[in-house]
């Protein structure tokens, strides 16, 4: 499913034109079937699925935290420490047949070219790493060391990749009157250990609202003393976790809110919207949106020396609303 990110800054640009369309930034969710014992060596639907991991960006695990005897759990009990591991070693698995592989290319190619031989290196001690049962994204230099980020990330492992573990709770645990709630805590300290992030959501809550009009939401999540929905914080925290930020075009036409990775400077920003706008690249003409709605206008905000000339090292900024300058 491709879902909007939420960004209540679209709303106001949008009132302060009065734009015809309004354009949210996007996050793509593949739901897949969940894993089994053996899907490394093709149990269940386990190859084709694992195929479909290798493609994402990051993984949302859905770990079940609640009892109910009416929902049949595959290993026949509740238990979300045995359930991750079960998962990531499923991945780690897979990930050893991949790298096997790899490092064998590698160390016929590194006859040839002794450059490599430091490949060969890091891809046997991450084998090493694997073998003991630990994922790729808490091997020794990974996140800090160059040359290890290098032979991780073109190694394409799936224990590598971010992960956000979703806590699947049930109402009373959600809504905080289960306060010792063991199985969030078990979810929480293997998160904490492996740099991971957690997020607590209770999917038969989602269930209720997803049929919801807007008021009618706002007014059931006001009851919880909840702001938002768990999908809305589930994709903020995927956005975040991924480095990813949104800078904006306002007018008449559309207001539109354009992904682009944290660090991203002016011209590469402006291809998002087209190639031309980054090979012409002259200047982009940028203000903060909290700026342009206190003046009210782009006009107003020009007189006060707000709207900023920026060339092409400028660092685009999370909230930035630019018009581009470009010459093809």
């Amino acid at each position: 499913g491709v879902v909007p990110v939420p960004d209540f800054r679209l709303k106001l640009l949008s009132d302060l034109y009065n734009s015809e369309k309004i354009t949210p930034a996007v996050i793509e969710f593949v739901d897949i079937a969940g894993l089994v014992k053996g899907a490394s060596k093709g149990e269940g639907l386990g190859n084709q699925f694992l195929a479909n991991i290798r493609e994402v960006d990051a993984i949302v695990h859905v770990v079940r935290c609640f009892d109910n005897e009416n929902i049949v759990h595959v290993e026949g009990s509740v238990d979300p420490a045995r359930d991750i591991e079960t998962i990531n070693l499923e991945l780690i698995l897979a990930d050893i047949e991949h790298l096997e592989r790899r490092l064998e290319r590698t160390r016929k190619a590194a006859k040839a070219d002794k450059k490599l031989l430091l490949d060969v290196d890091i891809l046997e001690k991450l084998k090493t790493h694997l073998e003991e049962g630990k994922t790729a994204r808490t091997f020794e230099g990974f996140g800090e060391d160059e040359d290890v980020d290098r032979v991780v990330n073109e190694s394409d492992l799936l224990s590598a990749k971010k992960v956000i573990y979703a806590a699947n709770m049930d109402e009373e645990g959600f809504t905080g009157n289960d306060t010792e709630n063991e199985r969030l805590k078990a979810v929480q300290a293997i998160a904490d250990a492996e740099g991971a992030m957690v997020l607590p959501i209770c999917a038969k809550l989602e269930e209720d609202i997803a049929g919801m009009d807007a008021e009618e939401k706002e007014m059931f999540l006001s009851e919880l003393g909840l702001h938002e929905s768990g999908l809305d914080r589930l994709i903020k925290v995927c956005y975040d976790l991924l480095g990813l930020m949104s800078y904006l075009t306002a007018g008449e036409q559309e207001v539109r809110a354009w992904t682009i990775e944290k660090g991203t400077k002016a011209p590469q920003a402006a291809g998002k919207i087209h190639t031309d706008f980054e090979r012409g690249f002259i200047r982009a003409e940028v203000i903060n949106y909290k700026d342009l709605i206190e003046l009210g206008s782009l006009a107003a905000a020009r007189e006060k020396g707000l709207v900023r000339s920026e060339g092409k090292e400028y660092v685009m900024q999370d909230g930035d609303v630019v018009l581009f300058r470009f010459n093809v």
